[in-house]
């Protein structure tokens, strides 16, 4: 009886000690200026861009409350062509990153595609308020908020969403959700299948443990202080329910979220059309990085592509 108690008490200390870890990150894309230059290193002239349309007030800063009551930050620009705007992206960003971190696909949709761009800061993440990482599973009802803003901004019929690894998961959690018909297409970069496979992965490659009995703590403690458990927050779940077109792209070299996830999501998705491209040689979030001419053909001939249909 002793031995049960404390196996208790510890398996509770150790599961609230990894949602913490997890979800409380010491930087949760609040460190801006560090994040400039790391997407400057990136992508060098990619600030000096953003910060002259933004100046220039081309670029605008919004906020609308999300999930829970928080204040919520996104930035938004119309195409650089709007008469001739192709329709509206929605780009959303990673664990622990924030607006700035992917504004290569910002400048991909809005010069090179010819959108218009909404890209929101999620939950807990960059200018938003917000009590913890939600890993995508309540980040996406903040996401359609957002899109539903762009909607009333632009009034076009075609939304693409497009998201990077924790913002992928995000992707594809949304798209099996009941949306208004102009959410036309999605594209997701190294998504996890979900929340608990990726924490799981995440256990075993540096720690060390398997899932239980820490993952099973931490899941307990999370539904109770946060109202979401990490099986619920599943992309493969929800992929079985989307039936509208979707882009999967991963490196093949990634192991941080594994790239055997992207097999995983893809057969998930069993209705309407689906496209599958591998980046070769790359690892994490990189893809778009180490074949910018390739990544930005791929998403043009996909979206031509659901146009068509």
């Amino acid at each position: 009886m002793i031995l049960a108690t404390l196996f208790c008490v510890l398996s509770c200390v150790v599961g609230t000690y990894m949602c913490k870890y997890a979800l409380l990150p010491e930087e949760h894309g609040n460190d801006i200026e560090g994040d400039r230059a790391k997407t400057e290193g990136r992508y060098p002239g990619i600030i000096a861009w953003y910060d002259s349309l933004h100046t220039a007030g081309i670029f605008k800063d919004t906020t609308l409350i999300g999930e829970g009551g928080y204040k919520l930050h996104a930035i938004y620009s119309s195409a650089q062509r709007p008469a001739e705007a192709q329709g509206t992206a929605v780009v959303v960003h990673g664990y622990t990153d924030n607006h700035i971190c992917f504004l290569n696909l910002v400048r991909m949709y809005r010069d090179s595609l010819n959108y218009n761009v909404m890209v929101p800061d999620l939950h807990y993440h960059g200018y938003s308020e917000g009590k913890a990482v939600q890993m995508g599973w309540f980040d996406r009802l903040d996401v359609k908020r957002f899109g539903e803003m762009a909607h009333n901004i632009w009034k076009n019929d075609f939304m693409v969403v497009h998201g990077v690894s924790m913002g992928a998961a995000t992707t594809m959690m949304l798209s099996g959700d009941e949306l208004p018909d102009y959410y036309k297409a999605f594209v997701e970069d190294c998504g996890y299948t979900s929340v608990w496979d990726q924490f799981a992965h995440n256990l075993k490659d540096q720690f060390h443990l398997g899932p239980w009995p820490v993952l099973n703590s931490a899941d307990i403690v999370c539904q109770k202080k946060y109202g979401w458990s990490f099986k619920e927050a599943s992309s493969v779940a929800q992929l079985a329910k989307c039936e509208r077109p979707m882009l999967f792209i991963h490196g093949d070299k990634d192991d941080f979220v594994p790239f055997g996830d992207l097999q995983k999501n893809y057969d998930a998705k069993v209705k309407g059309y689906k496209e599958m491209w591998i980046a070769e040689g790359s690892e994490h979030a990189m893809a778009y990085k180490d074949h910018p001419a390739e990544y930005v053909a791929h998403v043009r001939a996909f979206l031509n592509k659901v146009k068509s249909f």
